[in-house]
């Protein structure tokens, strides 16, 4: 499954991606959200000076006027850029040699930007933004052995280290005069505390708030502390992964290593809506319907308790005006909308009763929905074509269905 925010920023970057400048003046420039403005400026009134030196004269005047349109633009954030930080995409994108249109686009990311950067070429450096369409939901991450256990939590790319515990059962218990077996059982009650502390620790930070926790680390320590499972029950652990480190550096191979681990929960969960879908349909229920205009009318008449659409879905809405050339036979203002399979099939003009209608905007279907559940309250969920399944809802179902409340 696909959240919105990151349905929208992939919508965003295959939008700049397509964009190819003519020379080196398509600019990129990525601010942290703590970085002030006036610096950013600074930087780009002294950019605007080196383009002076750019060769080729269209070239330079293209860039120059991208930093112009890029400072006015940061005149709306005064002190800092919003939460998150932002992405300013901005320069010539025509097509066509010897015209120039000069666009600006801005990304506030779904998660922090990390980077502040600025980037002149050819094409718009997208990477720190595709790096934030992994997965978005939080997920606990524990690295342990027997002597050191370090937790972080996971949310998209970033990483935020909770807290470290240690263990000193073997350098604290000397054999001395003991017995063995009472040697042995104090061993085993220090490992027992550490077992204990490691639990509370994850009860403080894992209950709430994630989807589950990955634990990894070298050795059998992990295994161990898993048979006597002393943390809440509420915890779900989602995999157990041999690496061969236990502190940040530990982390890091954590997470190198559990793509698959937390790819599976997303799948898992798509997996369980698309088949409780083709059950209700299989069984011929009355609380299910597909199709664009079937699942439209349930949100409009707040029929649809939740809707599913397709990240695959490329129908198109086109909306027509009538000419005021018209306007004794109809209201001036009267327009019409037509959905298409996909953009390529939109026509400039269409001809109803006889009228002429000329297009005036257009818009993804999928965004339509979206908007339209939003508007009504409705849950949304939006289906990824990765999985077999999802790649089953778009095929079969045209890529729209909604559960009904009756």
């Amino acid at each position: 499954m696909i959240d919105e925010k990151t349905y929208e920023l992939k919508k965003q970057l295959k939008q700049l991606k397509k964009m190819k400048g003519r020379g080196t003046e398509l600019i990129s420039l990525y601010i942290p959200e703590n970085y002030a403005i006036s610096e950013i400026t600074s930087k780009l009134r002294s950019e605007s000076g080196q383009a002076s030196n750019i060769k080729s004269k269209t070239t330079r005047k293209n860039v120059t006027d991208a930093i112009t349109k890029i400072l006015q633009y940061l005149k709306s954030f005064p002190n800092k850029p919003p939460k998150n930080g932002i992405a300013i995409f901005c320069g010539n994108v025509s097509g066509e040699e010897g015209k120039s249109d000069i666009k600006l686009f801005s990304i506030v990311p779904p998660e922090p930007i990390q980077v502040q950067l600025y980037r002149c070429d050819s094409s718009f450096f997208l990477e720190p933004l595709e790096r934030q369409l992994g997965h978005e939901d939080k997920y606990g991450l524990l690295v342990m052995d027997g002597k050191e256990a370090t937790f972080a939590y996971l949310k998209g790319t970033n990483v935020q280290i909770l807290a470290q515990k240690r263990s000193f059962a073997h350098s604290k218990i000397r054999g001395g005069g003991q017995s063995a077996q009472r040697y042995s059982r104090l061993i085993e009650n220090a490992i027992d505390k550490y077992y204990k502390d490691i639990g509370e620790t994850m009860d403080r930070y894992f209950i709430k708030g994630v989807k589950g926790v990955i634990i990894g680390g070298p050795g059998p320590a992990k295994e161990g502390f898993l048979k006597k499972r002393p943390f809440n029950y509420q915890i779900k652990i989602l995999g157990v992964v041999d690496i061969g480190y236990t502190d940040e550096y530990g982390i890091r191979e954590l997470i190198n290593k559990c793509d698959d681990i937390i790819a599976g929960q997303e799948m898992i969960k798509e997996k369980n809506i698309v088949h409780e879908f083709l059950r209700r349909v299989g069984k011929g229920s009355n609380l299910v319907t597909y199709g664009e205009n079937e699942v439209i009318e349930a949100i409009t008449t707040k029929r649809a308790e939740q809707v599913f659409v397709s990240e695959g879905l490329k129908r198109v809405i086109a909306y027509y005006n009538k000419p005021d050339s018209h306007s004794k036979i109809r209201e001036p203002n009267e327009r019409i909308k037509i959905i298409y399979n996909n953009d390529r099939e939109v026509k400039e003009e269409t001809e109803r009763d006889g009228i002429r209608y000329k297009l005036d905007e257009k818009e993804d279907l999928i965004d339509y929905i979206i908007e339209l559940c939003h508007e009504n309250n409705i849950p949304v969920t939006i289906i990824s074509m990765e999985s077999d399944v999802g790649a089953q809802f778009y095929q079969s179902f045209y890529g729209i269905g909604a559960f009904l409340r009756y």
